[in-house]
């Protein structure tokens, strides 16, 4: 058909949106299509009635391998719509297509800019409403985007335009306790207040969320937070920063439970785990002796569990002597400093 009348290629969807072949490609994921339609240099940026391009469309239906060759093919991750402001990464994030978000963010890593915050202003770009792609998936509950853009230098204390609300009031909001636990496990502050005044305790409250404004409410401890002062920790691999991550999660989560629970339970529970971590005949953390060793220390090979490296690794509190900047977690063993921490192989 394209080939009797080329003419074809300029036909738009009889509607509103006016799609072109191009956006409705990618919408539906027809990556053979689209790449007919590109190979026949049609506009890779092409719009639609409301400025949207074909790679907005692809990113908000989670169309990975249409994002990529989108992309490929020179599509700008920069452009916005004439609706509400957005752009591909917005629509990515709020819909919680991680695979795209993240796709859409190694391409802006290397698209030329004036200067070297450019791809910071990206990650936090804002849509008409004055939304930050954080804020949109924590809005949203997309605990999985919130973790890659705060892994891609999001601002995790970015308000919103409007009403002054950070990602965790959002969250609060919506009522995703993943997403909670992550930004506190992040270092968002839990008493923050938004230009009405009120906390992310008080809005998880307001919406009928009582398990987020348990684990939001002053009572509640202030939770782990990730110890970003420290540069080795900021210099793990993916395997080994993933596994203190998940780590962080679980000690919070412990935490939370462990205050609506009388001592003779969490004694009971906790002799029931030392029992059952015996019993699978593995090398025990010689710290906690709950958890099996998961990681080695560098230089002196010491070895314990990944909740007992988050403990040893986090800010001193407020009662506490406070810590250099530069200062090294010291192996509980040895007291040498921790230089280095590895995953352990089997």
């Amino acid at each position: 058909m394209v080939e009797e009348d080329p003419n074809v290629l300029k036909l738009t969807t009889d509607d509103d949106q006016k799609l072109s072949p191009l956006h409705v490609a990618a919408a539906t994921g027809q990556v053979k299509v689209l790449s007919m339609l590109l190979d026949r240099n049609m506009n890779v940026d092409i719009v639609n009635h409301n400025n949207q391009t074909p790679l907005m469309y692809a990113a908000k239906q989670g169309k990975i391998d249409c994002v990529k060759k989108l992309i490929q093919a020179g599509a700008n991750v920069f452009m916005i719509d004439s609706v509400h402001g957005g752009g591909c990464l917005h629509d990515a994030a709020s819909h919680g297509h991680v695979d795209c978000l993240k796709a859409i963010l190694f391409a802006a890593h290397f698209t030329a800019f004036e200067d070297s915050r450019g791809y910071l202003r990206f990650v936090d770009s804002r849509d008409f409403n004055g939304f930050a792609p954080l804020h949109l998936a924590a809005l949203k509950g997309q605990s999985e985007c919130v973790d890659a853009l705060l892994d891609n230098d999001a601002i995790l204390c970015a308000r919103t335009s409007n009403c002054g609300g950070t990602a965790l009031h959002l969250a609060a909001r919506s009522g995703s306790l993943d997403c909670i636990r992550i930004l506190l496990a992040r270092g968002a502050d839990r008493l923050q207040f938004d230009y009405h005044g009120n906390t992310p305790y008080t809005i998880a409250l307001e919406h009928g969320h009582e398990e987020c404004a348990a684990l939001l409410g002053s009572t509640s401890g202030s939770s782990l937070v990730w110890p970003n002062h420290l540069r080795f920790i900021r210099e793990l691999d993916k395997k080994t920063k993933a596994l203190l991550e998940k780590a962080l999660v679980e000690l919070n989560k412990e935490r939370q439970k462990a205050k609506n629970k009388p001592r003779s339970s969490r004694n009971l529970e906790r002799n029931n785990n030392n029992i059952a971590s015996m019993a699978g005949k593995k090398e025990l953390c010689s710290i906690c002796y709950d958890r099996v060793c998961t990681f080695v220390v560098r230089p002196c090979g010491h070895e314990m569990c990944a909740h007992c490296i988050m403990r040893l690794c986090q800010k001193k509190s407020d009662i506490d002597a406070p810590r250099s900047s530069n200062s090294k977690p010291v192996c509980p063993f040895c007291r040498g400093d921790i230089v280095r921490l590895l995953a352990k192989t089997k």
